[in-house]
């Protein structure tokens, strides 16, 4: 064959662009699970750490399995329909992900949060006491908030605040006002925003309320499951 020619060059670049797919399709599949279990491995770690979960040098699934008793989903009326015996996060209208959590010997109730912020998709979990009503720890985190301001969310400063607030009153979802430091909100329990990240303070607060407000069935199902 003649390697000088057009069809020689052709025949050549197709080989090797079939050779290079075939490689990168196996590579990907090959990876798939490993990606997978990436996943859930990161998502146990944010569900942990809205319990409060120190997890510095300890393995996430052991302690994941440690505390959380059952994961189960939810109708929007409040009603266990299935309990998934394995890892999964959905907010469907008619499936809502719940998390259930027993720390020192009290249930705590974990609901997963997604909302947007300045920049991007913002998400976390809120962790519930026993009452349904106060918050026993959050998880926030984002895909591109501004550094030194939004992307503030995610420390201790920002989520350690909202420990102790109460979402209910008057047996009414009312959620956590986030408000600029130094103001207040009469109305119901608030924490401090971010200075200078005022956009995504809210996109916080809205993201609480709005996730909560889907889980409201289940949250005013005290007097009835005890």
């Amino acid at each position: 064959m003649n390697t000088n020619s057009n069809s020689y060059t052709i025949i050549y670049a197709s080989v090797m662009v079939i050779i290079v797919a075939f490689i990168l399709a196996f590579t990907s599949y090959s990876l798939k699970p490993i990606q997978t279990k990436n996943v859930e491995l990161d998502k146990m770690k944010q569900i942990l750490s809205s319990l409060n979960v120190d997890l510095k040098n300890q393995d996430a699934e052991e302690l994941y399995n440690t505390y959380i008793k059952k994961d189960v989903i939810l109708n929007s009326n409040g009603d266990i329909v299935a309990e998934t015996g394995g890892f999964y996060n959905t907010q469907d209208a008619d499936k809502l992900s719940l998390y259930v959590a027993e720390v020192n010997g009290s249930t705590k109730y974990i609901i997963p949060l997604n909302g947007s912020g300045l920049w991007g998709p913002i998400w976390g979990y809120v962790a519930l006491n026993e009452d349904k009503n106060s918050v026993y720890g959050t998880y926030f985190s984002h895909a591109g908030e501004t550094p030194g301001l939004g992307a503030e969310i995610t420390t201790e400063g920002f989520q350690a605040p909202f420990v102790g607030k109460h979402i209910m009153k008057n047996n009414d979802l009312v959620s956590i006002a986030v408000v600029k430091p130094g103001q207040k909100d009469s109305d119901r329990d608030y924490v401090d925003g971010i200075s200078g990240g005022t956009i995504t303070s809210k996109a916080v607060e809205n993201m609480l309320k709005d996730n909560l407000q889907q889980y409201v069935q289940f949250l005013t199902k005290v007097e009835e499951e005890n």
